[in-house]
């Protein structure tokens, strides 16, 4: 067969979850890329499977993913893994993929686990839309911004930054749903869902363990920005800040939307 790319998702705890294709196409592939060789070593040999590994991570992707390309022109069959999950969700792999595209070279995805639907599922909020933000931004501002979606929140979080990115979401809104996923699929699995104050409380005392996924309620619909909010950041342009900062500072001191500030300013 021609090269191609064989994108491969990997249990993202119990190693049971495995699926069949993706072992099958391990085992066929002339070569497996994957984030760490020793912690897909483990996966394969659990399995049995044979394979040719190279490190493919952030810190090689560019220069790797040019190597691997070639490899595929040339006619060989790719793999690739990340240490969990599908990979390019928040993990590498965009760099290959849009390499192949370009190249005209066939991408192949397979379905398997995925830490962000499971949680979403598992939170028992509204899953007929969402957004999936990736990690959740350090700052206040970005936090703001990102429990403005309209839509269920679906991001990973540090542990040692739950507590306090819940304790901002507490503050915005103190009633809104949440879900605090860690560990799926693993022994020590939980979900603790209930409302953003009592599990900004719950996690001020003692903080989670382990790899967690939060799971936020839809912000509710605003009847409109508040024009205080909106002119300040018009008088901060006019005394010569850039709009998209004046914006993120205001929404900082307000809870107000940064893009809806932006848009607003920017539309006069």
């Amino acid at each position: 067969m021609s090269g191609r790319l064989v994108v491969c998702p990997t249990p993202i705890g119990n190693l049971e979850d495995i699926t069949l294709r993706v072992l099958s196409a391990l085992r066929d592939a002339d070569v497996v890329a994957c984030e760490d060789t020793r912690r897909t070593g483990v996966l394969l040999e659990r399995y049995g499977v044979q394979a040719k590994l190279v490190a493919y991570h952030e810190h090689n992707e560019r220069e790797r993913a040019a190597e691997l390309v070639d490899r595929m022109r040339a006619g060989a069959v790719v793999a690739l893994v990340s240490d969990a999950g599908m990979p390019l969700v928040s993990d590498p792999g965009y760099v290959l993929v849009q390499g192949c595209v370009a190249a005209g070279l066939e991408v192949e995805v397979l379905p398997g686990p995925s830490a962000a639907l499971a949680a979403l599922v598992a939170s028992a909020l509204p899953a007929d839309a969402w957004r999936f933000a990736g990690f959740l931004p350090r700052k206040r501002a970005g936090l703001v911004e990102a429990f403005s979606a309209p839509e269920t929140l679906v991001a990973f979080e540090s542990p040692r930054r739950v507590a306090a990115s819940l304790a901002v979401l507490a503050e915005l809104d103190p009633d809104r749903p949440v879900a605090v996923c860690r560990e799926l699929t693993k022994l020590h699995e939980e979900v603790v869902r209930g409302p953003a104050r009592e599990l900004a409380a719950r996690y001020a005392e003692s903080g989670p363990r382990g790899e967690v996924v939060l799971v936020v309620g839809g912000a509710p619909p605003r009847a409109g920005l508040d024009e205080a909010a909106v002119d300040a950041v018009r008088r901060l342009v006019a005394a010569g800040a850039k709009p998209r900062p004046a914006a993120s500072v205001v929404s900082e001191l307000t809870g107000a939307p940064a893009n809806a500030l932006y848009k607003a300013v920017a539309e006069k």
